[in-house]
């Protein structure tokens, strides 16, 4: 069983959108985080069969303030 950190955004839309920063271009979208859950898991699977992850290491999420 492998893991990957996804990302979990809410769009201006009111959509969750998840992506995969080790896997480029993995990402999907639902309207709950019940769909997107599944969603990103068979994205994971499609992605894993045309491309190898790349080694990150998540460190955190940081809100930055600009004018």
């Amino acid at each position: 069983m492998r893991e990957f950190n996804v990302i979990i955004e809410k769009d201006e839309d009111g959509y969750f959108v998840a992506s995969v920063p080790s896997l480029r271009g993995c990402h999907t979208q639902a309207k709950s985080l019940d769909s997107l859950m599944k969603r990103i898991k068979e994205a994971i699977e499609l992605c894993l069969e045309v491309e190898e992850p790349i080694s990150n290491e998540f460190v955190g999420v940081q809100k930055v303030a600009v004018n």
